[in-house]
């Protein structure tokens, strides 16, 4: 049987990934080589965690396409101390790290108290507005508290990623000149609504990404997912814009070269 590859797009940037988490550690070498036989030319590697924040920050330092962000995500805000957020300023400040992220709010799992949530949410906001970083949010069933944070921070931009909410949501962040990041759920046969918030957000606000080992498109359902799986994005990206893969490319690629200031190649 043939393993099915994924498409090829030159020039196509992974936004968000994990590259620091198993088990895509576990072929490092691999996942790389991988996502630039697929035309990759950056990924960005995102913390969650203090510690997986400096983790990501090693990667971006050994391999030339990948770079970094440094924060702490909804789940793991309870744990952190008042003090953390020097640390976290010190992250941000490291070579190649291009965003505070990811940071926000769940109101799914609940790992951590809602009001702890919204106080660390507001502390990472206003250190990106300090050093100057766009952030990368994570926000699930909290619609209403997203929004309302996010217009506290006029300064501050970002990307709302992995988007799966309601589609004003959406609208409301490009309103506020944030860029909306696709994954592969715009692949799976019940995302309606994530396709249709696909569809009203402008080109020049559109990004893609795998928030990969996470949510592997079709035809990669039941794998591990990284980020060569992003092309496999920007093709079903294209059907909903009724355009073509290549002009999805080129657009998410300015796009997140224009937000992360990353430069156009990894040589």
């Amino acid at each position: 049987m043939t393993t099915k590859l994924p498409p090829v797009y030159p020039g196509i940037i992974d936004t968000h990934c994990h590259l620091n988490m198993v088990p895509l550690t576990d072929d490092s070498e691999g996942v790389v080589q991988r996502a630039r036989a697929a035309g990759l030319i950056h990924m960005v590697s995102v913390g969650t965690t203090l510690d997986e924040s400096r983790e990501a920050i090693e990667v971006a330092a050994r391999v030339p396409e990948v770079y970094a962000t440094a924060g702490v995500h909804p789940h793991e805000v309870e744990a952190l101390q008042p003090n953390d957020l020097e640390t976290l300023r010190e992250l941000a400040g490291r070579p190649k790290v291009v965003a505070v992220g990811e940071i926000g709010l769940d109101y799914h799992y609940d790992h951590s108290p809602r009001e702890i949530q919204r106080d660390w949410f507001r502390r990472q906001m206003t250190l990106a507005q300090e050093v100057n970083l766009p952030v990368v949010i994570h926000s699930r069933e909290a619609e209403e508290d997203t929004a309302t944070i996010l217009a506290e921070f006029p300064q501050v931009v970002g990307v709302l990623h992995c988007f799966s909410s309601a589609p004003w949501l959406a609208e409301r962040g490009v309103e506020l000149g944030y860029f909306v990041s696709f994954s592969g759920i715009i692949t799976f046969k019940k995302a309606d609504e994530v396709r249709e918030a696909a569809a009203r957000t402008p080109m020049d606000r559109l990004l893609v990404e795998t928030d990969s080992p996470y949510l592997a498109p079709t035809p990669f359902r039941g794998k591990t997912n990284e980020p060569a799986y992003v092309t496999r994005v920007a093709e079903v990206l294209a059907e909903i814009k009724e355009t073509t893969p290549e002009a999805i490319v080129q657009q998410t690629t300015e796009n997140a070269l224009r937000l992360f200031g990353m430069i156009e190649s990894p040589g």
